[in-house]
């Protein structure tokens, strides 16, 4: 006789005699990873993470309700795109760029924005044009408001805007990926007083493009670029995570 074997527990039945199923197991939301990642890169952006900041991961998995699975591949990729620094034992910090990396971003920013005001200036239309003005509006505004957080992603999308306006995707990745840097080795909380400036030379540049004048163009974008790098300064401050990443945190 073949020997016995063990026979497997029954699962409980349920009222109605039908065997119990166990529950589904719950999916994390689509597309967290890359909410988790678009948050952070924003508030780098925006400045309200600063270099150097650390960012744990239950903190940020409490924050946006995941695993820390998820948030650990969120800064993977980040670690990627060289905005986030990932150290054994220790976890996971905002990037602290070196000056020599912080110089070699913004003339990076400079040979490709200058050869692209070049050739935008022979293609950009009336409608672009129009863009460019309702989008040194919104600047203003911010401005106005002192809205922090507004007017420096505000600042920091003019640049975007054009490399859009130009119609190449790459280059339009590209620049956004070196803003998100740029936004590191910046000055880490910019006084009203340059973020004006910023926007006044914004509208400089724009009507130069009005104007067609591809040369008066560039010497805006260089002379406006030399500005930014030459105002560089971290301040590092340890933020709190929950109010930074919080959805519609600003």
């Amino acid at each position: 006789m073949p020997p016995n074997r063990p026979v497997p527990p029954e699962l409980p039945a349920t009222p109605a005699g039908r065997t119990r199923r166990a529950a589904p197991v719950e999916s994390p939301p689509a597309g967290a990873t890359q909410r988790i990642a678009e948050a952070i890169t924003t508030a780098i952006i925006e400045r309200r993470l600063m270099p150097g900041t650390k960012l744990a991961e239950q903190t940020i998995a409490d924050i946006f309700k995941v695993s820390r699975t998820l948030v650990r591949q969120a800064l993977n990729q980040l670690s990627r795109d060289r905005l986030v620094t990932l150290t054994p034992a220790r976890g996971a910090f905002v990037a602290v760029p070196s000056v020599d990396e912080a110089r070699e971003v913004f003339e990076l920013r400079a040979m490709i924005e200058t050869a692209m005001l070049r050739r935008l200036c022979q293609s950009i239309t009336e409608a672009q044009l129009e863009a460019l003005r309702a989008h040194l509006c919104l600047e203003r505004e911010a401005l106005a408001r002192i809205d922090v957080s507004g007017r420096t992603r505000l600042l920091a999308d003019f640049h975007g805007l054009l490399a859009r306006q130009f119609g190449n995707a790459v280059l339009a990745q590209t620049l956004a990926d070196l803003l998100s840097r740029s936004s590191l080795v910046a000055m880490m909380v910019q006084s009203s007083q340059s973020a004006e400036c910023s926007q006044a030379e914004h509208g400089l540049i724009v009507d130069a493009l009005q104007r067609r004048d591809a040369d008066g163009a560039v010497a805006l974008m260089a002379q406006h670029l030399a500005s930014v790098e030459r105002n560089l300064h971290l301040h590092p401050r340890t933020p709190d995570l929950a109010a930074v990443l919080r959805p519609g945190a600003n």
